[in-house]
């Protein structure tokens, strides 16, 4: 193949990739009146750092109008997760699953791969009962905060949409934090907002 041509191909595949990029975005029915919300997860869900009332999930259900389950268990691992999922998605029989989990695993240094194979049977779990699920990425621990890698492998593996930087962007903020790895009632008010945004993004809310 000669150079020009070449590099027409090439940048070819790079505009096709980044429409790929694009439209990589799954477009989700808008969840009917009465479906209910699980928020699933350890003590980001639970609210630890400030009162029930201002917990993600009771600040979502008040943005959103639906019901929002809370079943987050503080110190939690995915395994034990993992192995509760099931009872609780029979329980509530959610339309939608915002699952949070794997920081435990993170804090207490298990293994990595145990904890993104566990986050992937819980999503598979999850649409076996026909619920959809949004993934909240949560920071590794250290001085500079960001999702930690494995989560953005399981959105890849499993298409789930992945809701990356909030919590590292939060928990960055001293102002809306309550303790290094958890919100206070401000910090878990801004994650229901950018829950919900995300949410109006794939077409589950107005």
């Amino acid at each position: 193949m000669s150079t020009p041509l070449l590099r027409v191909v090439l940048v070819a595949w790079g505009l096709l990739a980044l429409a790929a990029c694009s439209d990589d975005e799954p477009a989700w029915p808008p969840l009917a009146a009465d479906a209910v919300i699980l928020a699933y997860g350890d003590s980001l869900t639970h609210g630890t750092g400030a009162a029930a009332d201002a917990s993600y999930p009771a600040v979502l259900a008040a943005i959103s109008g639906h019901r929002v389950v809370n079943a987050g268990v503080p110190g939690e691992v995915s395994a034990a997760g993992l192995a509760r999922l099931g009872g609780v998605l029979e329980r509530v029989r959610p339309a939608l699953v915002i699952l949070c989990h794997g920081g435990n695993d993170m804090l207490r240094k298990l293994n990595r791969e145990a904890a993104a194979a566990n986050l992937e049977a819980m999503i598979a779990l999850a649409r076996q009962h026909g619920a959809r699920v949004l993934l909240l990425g949560v920071p590794a621990p250290g001085l500079l905060l960001s999702t930690a890698g494995f989560y953005h492998e399981v959105a890849a593996h499993t298409g789930a949409p992945l809701l990356d930087e909030a919590l590292a962007d939060i928990l960055g903020q001293a102002a809306l934090k309550a303790d290094p790895v958890h919100p206070n009632a401000a910090g878990y008010r801004e994650l229901a907002d950018r829950i919900a945004a995300r949410l109006r993004r794939l077409g589950a809310l107005p």
